[in-house]
């Protein structure tokens, strides 16, 4: 399947870092956050990418035309570097697809403006671009294509705690608790679809907004919930986690990670 992915806003709650590049290029570890996304992706055999672009277009295109696959890959150099051997897969069979969709557009503008290159799918997956997850992407596809539905959501557990305060008219506070958040589902921001979506929308109006409410009216979107694994790099707090977990080798996101956390399980069930 295609993969559209929203890489056009201005990041205004992680600003200090989004002033010098574009949201989704902010790194974690020794590459951006928008190619662990696509990492994942991979993982799952998609590999042809739609980039709705916007807020310094510039420098994600100046990326993918300037990276080389040795750049994410252990490799051997010799003869001066004119020779290098890989000795890990890389992505260079990912085709991607840029596309300038401008600087002010919302989410659902940015999905209208590349609709022309998912029209003849029969399924296309879309993502936010600033959170990662241990989601089961073939189990929540099969569930939704059996659904039968035009779209489907990942939904998620906050994975913050707030104090909540239940405050009389008069400003006196009657109880201050911590809330467990159990009840609570969010929109994770990764996304199935089928291309009668846009039947659904109009253009100007952000996705989750117009465009689902006539989803939900005609009976057409459901939520895949996942307690496993999510976080969404929102602010300088969730990046800080995120670079933590990279930085410890602790990526549930990640193919590889997994792998060696089954590995691990069955030679300790083996012992």
């Amino acid at each position: 399947m295609k993969v559209v992915l929203f890489c056009g806003g201005l990041g205004t709650r992680i600003r200090e870092y989004s002033e010098a590049v574009p949201k989704p290029m902010i790194p974690l570890g020794h590459q951006p956050i928008l190619r662990h996304v696509m990492q994942y992706y991979s993982d799952y055999g998609h590999k042809d990418f739609v980039l709705c672009l916007g807020y310094k277009a510039n420098v994600i295109k100046e990326f993918f035309l300037n990276s080389r696959p040795q750049t994410f890959a252990d490799c051997v150099i010799t003869a001066g570097g004119q020779n290098v051997q890989l000795l890990n897969e890389t992505d260079s069979d990912w085709r991607v697809t840029l596309i300038d969709t401008g600087i002010w557009r919302n989410i659902g503008e940015r999905l209208w403006a590349a609709r022309h290159h998912v029209r003849n799918e029969r399924m296309f997956l879309a993502n936010y671009s600033d959170g990662l997850t241990d989601v089961d992407l073939d189990e929540m596809t099969r569930l939704f294509e059996a659904s039968g539905k035009l779209a489907c959501f990942l939904a998620v557990r906050p994975p913050l705690t707030y104090h909540l305060a239940d405050i009389a008219a008069d400003g006196s506070v009657r109880q201050f608790v911590t809330s467990d958040r159990s009840d609570i589902w969010i929109n994770g921001g990764y996304f199935i679809m089928r291309p009668e979506i846009f039947d659904f929308m109009r253009e100007g109006e952000e996705l989750v907004i117009e465009p689902f409410r006539r989803l939900i009216e005609a009976d057409q979107l459901m939520a895949y919930k996942h307690k496993g694994f999510w976080r969404s790099m929102d602010t300088l707090r969730d990046w800080q986690s995120l670079e933590d977990m990279v930085e410890k080798g602790d990526m549930p996101w990640d193919a590889r990670t997994r792998a060696e956390r089954a590995r691990k399980t069955v030679a300790m069930a083996a012992s």
